[in-house]
């Protein structure tokens, strides 16, 4: 299975609830923190929403 590691760049703060919880969902919680998810369309639409707070690796 492919994976993909999300690191988040941007701040929570003054962001809609819906995107924190999605920050939340993916495991992050801080600046500059980093996680390896499956890639599945589920984890896809919750990258999708908060993109521009995030950077996306393919890993190996």
């Amino acid at each position: 299975m492919a994976k993909v590691k999300v690191t988040q760049i941007g701040s929570p703060i003054r962001r809609t609830p819906v995107q924190e919880k999605n920050l939340i969902g993916l495991g992050l919680n801080k600046m500059h923190r980093s996680r390896e998810h499956v890639d599945t369309p589920e984890i896809r639409g919750m990258i999708k929403k908060v993109a521009h707070l995030l950077k996306v690796e393919a890993v190996a």
